[in-house]
């Protein structure tokens, strides 16, 4: 997998105070900048489904993306944060995610974010006609973009994924509503799976029902 080159940027001096607060006081796993393993891995925009678990459908609140530890070492996740295309920080971390493990970031997670730390109230803002979502490390004076990833609108129809594979290609996960177009990704006919990791396009990678789905993932 060829990682992003990072783009710097020194114009976000709030959100760098506000991530920096939840640093935490023990030591930690320090990764060099432009060699990180937090990646971004899969993505869906347009919910149709109560997604969240929360036993009622929210536009808002049921989108999600994930992201995933391709390292060796633990990671700790206080100095980053994602944004949708407009850099507006929608979501911050705290903890640490283990080698391998994937971190599920609802809609719903989100909003509990943004009124805890007294920004506006929108979620994760993603657009249903095409969008990108980056993926952001706070590194001293910096603020630094490390991941990214612009899906285009038939990437994001109701209830249609895009998860990137363990081979570091992006895939179109439209199991739950199968695309017939030409433009790339094409289909694929792998279901969304959030919280788990990606095999869309792997021998493992099957057509499932809505039901086998849910519980895969909850």
């Amino acid at each position: 997998m060829i990682a992003p080159r990072p783009r710097r940027i020194r114009s976000l001096p709030f959100v760098m105070l506000l991530l920096l607060a939840f640093a935490l006081v023990a030591p930690r796993t320090v990764v060099a900048q432009g060699a990180s393993t937090l990646r971004l891995n899969e993505i869906l925009a347009a919910p149709a489904r109560d997604w969240d678990g929360s036993g009622t459908f929210s536009s808002r609140d049921d989108e999600w993306i994930e992201l995933v530890n391709t390292g060796s070492v633990p990671i700790d996740l206080a100095p980053w944060f994602v944004t949708d295309g407009d850099s507006v920080p929608r979501m911050g971390f705290s903890g640490t995610l283990a080698p391998g493990a994937v971190l599920l970031v609802t809609g719903a997670a989100s909003v509990a974010w943004e009124r805890a730390n007294g920004q506006p109230v929108f979620g994760l803002s993603l657009g249903n006609t095409g969008d990108r979502v980056l993926l952001w490390r706070v590194a001293g004076p910096d603020t630094v973009l490390v991941d990214e990833y612009a899906y285009r609108t038939h990437e994001c129809a109701a209830d249609r994924a895009v998860g990137r594979g363990p081979d570091g290609v992006w895939r179109l996960e439209d199991a739950l509503n199968p695309y017939t177009g030409t433009a790339l990704p094409g289909p694929t006919g792998c279901a969304p799976t959030p919280g788990t990791p990606n095999s869309c396009g792997t021998v493992d990678a099957v057509r499932t029902t809505w039901t086998r789905l849910k519980r895969r993932w909850r």
